[in-house]
């Protein structure tokens, strides 16, 4: 049996750097073939091939044993090959229907004839949703939904998905991976592109690893363990993922006290100490993200303290927060968290401006590239220069220079949301090393994660909320996946008593 897809010797170059090197790839009908590998392994590169977005330098592509060239995504297109970027790319101001169909519009349309045939693609996937409305109004989730209806509205053959999963809560996950089940076995085959591992190996029929624009090796799940598959990624073990902490705990730098606002966050206690790392856990929508703003000044409680170093904080915005001495680093680092079209050197002062001025208030452009130099060496921050905008670097280099802001302000509280997200295995694990500095310089660190093996790997407790509330805390010994999902949806609806450490 021939694959629908093969890919022989692909070789792709931007400028003098070699993105993807003699790229071997295929995929059968009715199979999920994954791709891993680090930011810059050459993943979007490959993808971007397949889908007709860049044409190789070198090498040959298949497609049902004809020989094909891909000027363009129409192309690709033609022959049945769909692309899924990360960023879903629909129009929010048309309805959902008009997004399905949106490029085979009729010239006559008739309304009721196009949502019914919209109706009954999103149907088959397993969701019920209005083709009506408008897509400005829809989830992450269901827009991934939406998405994939548009690629079954032309005969689709080949299923791409870039980290379909990356801004999902884990139950629409779940669901997400179920649709991709039910192509599978209608004989879509599927290209699955995740730092999700579990994913690959719950999803996968193979694994391609991708390093250094190369490839590294091809596996089945069965044939490898999660160790093994993250060593041929990066070149080091899972052991390593998570450096050994070596911070002295000081004294509390935290303290909130019965916070609330409306049915978000209600009664939530808990401390939080100098050189301490605290998780707070929960499903999506569990109020962690809500606190944290509390916190910041970005949202005004209804009632309750909260107390930064012994004295009552009253903050009303997020620039009073700053001064204070607390850092914010949001879930989205792309829309809050940096300015992608500044550069780094920029993006990296901004929370403290008056540390690289002079007398007068103005910027000391030497004081500042010196210290944004050290800055980018000590956090191995990876750019061409400290001028490039941030919107030229990997997800995990994004993250980075986020984090620089923060080292950079020297608060006494750091918040960090969803920190690795989207980001691959490597650039975690020094992310994972740049909090535990953080720790260690006697900072108290609060870590929002859905990944549970990060809180357990990275924290000294965990916090777990669920419906506004904070329904349990677990120590090191207390540490398990089970355990932390058991409260997360725990429905007890009895107040817990607060959590001093």
């Amino acid at each position: 049996m021939n694959p629908f897809i093969a890919l022989t010797g692909i070789d792709k170059r931007f400028g003098g750097i070699h993105a993807i090197e003699g790229i071997d790839f295929d995929v059968f009908s009715g199979e999920v073939h994954a791709l891993v590998g680090e930011n810059g392994a050459g993943k979007s590169t490959l993808m971007r091939v397949i889908g007709g977005g860049h044409q190789p330098d070198a090498g040959t592509i298949h497609v049902e044993g004809r020989e094909m060239t891909f000027r363009d995504p129409h192309a690709s297109l033609a022959e049945g090959i769909a692309v899924i970027h990360q960023e879903t790319a629909l129009a929010p101001d048309l309805s959902i229907a008009e997004n399905v169909f949106l490029g085979a519009m009729p010239a006559v349309i008739d309304w009721r004839t196009l949502r019914e045939k919209a109706r009954v693609l999103i149907a088959s996937l397993g969701f019920d949703i209005d083709p009506a409305a408008l897509v400005e109004h829809m989830s992450a989730a269901q827009c991934q939904v939406i998405e994939i209806a548009k690629a079954l509205s032309g005969s689709l053959k080949l299923l791409v998905l870039d980290e379909p999963t990356a801004a999902l809560a884990p139950s629409d996950a779940d669901r997400l991976l179920d649709i991709v089940r039910g192509l599978r076995s209608r004989g879509v085959g599927i290209v699955y592109i995740s730092h999700r591992l579990e994913e690959v190996f719950a999803i996968a029929d193979r694994i391609t690893v991708l390093k250094d624009g190369k490839r590294v090796d091809t596996v089945k799940p069965a044939d490898i363990t999660r160790d093994e598959l993250i060593r041929k990624m990066v070149g080091r073990p899972l052991s390593v993922l998570f450096p050994e902490r070596h911070a002295a705990l000081g004294d509390e730098i935290l303290k909130v006290s019965n916070l609330t606002r409306g049915d978000a966050v209600q009664n939530v206690s808990f401390t939080l100490r100098a050189g301490e790392v605290v998780g707070l856990g929960g499903l999506i929508g569990s109020g962690r993200t809500e606190v944290a703003r509390l916190i910041f000044g970005a949202d005004l409680r209804d009632s309750g303290t909260i107390e930064l170093k012994q004295k009552p904080l009253h903050v009303r915005s997020p620039m009073a927060a700053v001064r204070a001495g607390i850092g914010f680093v949001p879930e989205d680092r792309k829309g809050q968290g940096a300015v992608l079209s500044m550069p780094i050197r920029v993006n990296a002062t901004l929370a403290a401006l008056r540390s690289v001025s002079g007398p007068l208030g103005f910027l000391t452009f030497g004081r500042e590239r010196d210290y944004v130099k050290k800055l980018m060496e000590s956090l191995r921050i990876k750019a061409r220069s400290m001028d490039a905008d941030v919107s030229t670097l990997s997800g995990g280099n994004q993250q980075k220079v986020v984090l620089a802001k923060w080292f950079h302000a020297d608060g006494d509280l750091i918040i960090l949301d969803e920190p690795t997200r989207g980001v691959d295995v490597g650039a975690k694990a020094e992310i994972y090393t740049l909090i535990n500095q953080l720790a260690e310089r006697g900072k108290a660190v609060l870590v929002i994660s859905s990944e549970h093996q990060e809180l357990m790997g990275l924290c000294d407790r965990i916090l777990v909320m669920g419906e506004g509330r904070i329904r349990g805390q677990l120590e090191p010994h207390d540490y398990s996946e089970e355990r932390i999902l058991s409260l997360s949806l725990q429905r007890d609806a009895d107040e817990p008593a607060a959590l001093a450490h």
